[in-house]
């Protein structure tokens, strides 16, 4: 039976094997190119759209009391470390975040925490000069000069900062974080009556007087972005918006504490009534929340103009604010 066919069983053929490369990005170059892509374009909005919003946070709580606060200190210095503290280590720091971090591209949120640390700052200068001295003839304490000098570091100071050093250096948060200690442990000699804490009525209008003067410097460069011939979205609006509202938020929080030091001095001078008028005014300013800050050409326009109404409580309290002053030297 030589020519009897021999039938041999069929054997499938072998698939090329794939790798997982291969799956994920294809074998073929114009492929592998198209998928790369596509993942690098989902990453970054993952990664810089929604963990950056997700750690973006504009804390304008008006009910914030400090959660740890030094029994019979300053209401206000109590405040003053609190905010601090709520904002570097709760909240994050993010006005010195590098590029690459998630909120590298958000700026409503340094904006905010650079506008409520220069309200602290301010705060804190007071107390330096005035509330903190015996009518400004004794010697400055020193955790309060040590306060003051640590939150004039600037603001955008990450761990390196190469037009200083190519070496590491300590970062604004670090530093402000610094000064919240020093105001603590200058409440902490103020609670046992250690240090000087003046519930004066020149040591109140000389602070107040101050806040309502870095308040109109803030109302000016409002005034000057709204009166310039500019789009109704540009990239300056939301930056002045939130510095501001950051700056009205924690004046705000720290006037109503410094209310409650110096309420015989108010109550005495008959200001009870405008002091809570500045701090409505001071709260209206803060919290705003427009989802686009418009800049439009206000009264001829259907549109808002949100500098333009968040300027005009600013003015209201930098008015009641002066009135207050005037009052109390008056008498």
């Amino acid at each position: 039976m030589a020519n009897d066919l021999i039938i041999r069983p069929q054997v499938p053929a072998k698939r090329p094997r794939t790798s997982v490369p291969g799956l994920v990005f294809g074998t073929r170059p114009r492929v592998i190119v198209k998928r790369s892509v596509l993942y690098l374009a989902a990453v970054l909005v993952l990664y810089f759209g929604v963990i950056g919003n997700l750690m973006h946070r504009i804390d304008a709580d008006l009910d914030f009391t400090p959660p740890a606060p030094v029994e019979d200190g300053s209401h206000a210095v109590n405040m003053a470390e609190a905010l601090i503290l709520r904002e570097t280590v709760e909240n994050r720091w993010t006005a010195n975040d590098p590029f690459f971090f998630p909120t590298g591209f958000l700026d409503n949120m340094p904006n905010y925490q650079r506008g409520m640390m220069r309200a602290i700052s301010r705060f804190a200068m007071e107390l330096e000069n005035q509330i903190g001295r015996l009518r400004g003839s004794s010697a400055i304490d020193r955790d309060l000069e040590r306060a003051v000098g640590l939150l004039q570091f600037p603001t955008d100071v990450w761990v390196f900062d190469f037009d200083q050093s190519f070496l590491p250096i300590q970062p604004a948060d670090t530093q402000y974080e610094a000064a919240a200690r020093a105001l603590r442990a200058f409440n902490a000699r103020v609670s046992m009556g250690m240090a000087v804490f003046e519930t004066r009525p020149d040591a109140l209008a000389m602070t107040v007087e101050r806040m309502a003067g870095e308040l109109g410097s803030r109302a000016a460069i409002v005034d000057d972005h709204v009166s310039g011939d500019g789009f109704i979205i540009d990239f300056v609006s939301d930056d002045i918006f939130y510095f501001n509202k950051g700056m009205a938020y924690a004046s705000y929080l720290l006037l109503r504490e410094l209310g409650r030091d110096f309420e015989d001095v108010i109550r005495s001078q008959g200001l009870t009534r405008v002091w809570h008028q500045a701090l409505e005014s001071l709260r209206l300013a803060s919290q705003q929340k427009p989802l686009i800050v418009l800049n439009s050409s206000g009264a001829n326009s259907f549109l808002a103009n949100h500098l333009h109404l968040q300027g005009f409580y600013l003015k209201r309290a930098i008015l009641q604010l002066d009135e207050i002053a005037r009052v109390i030297r008056a008498n």
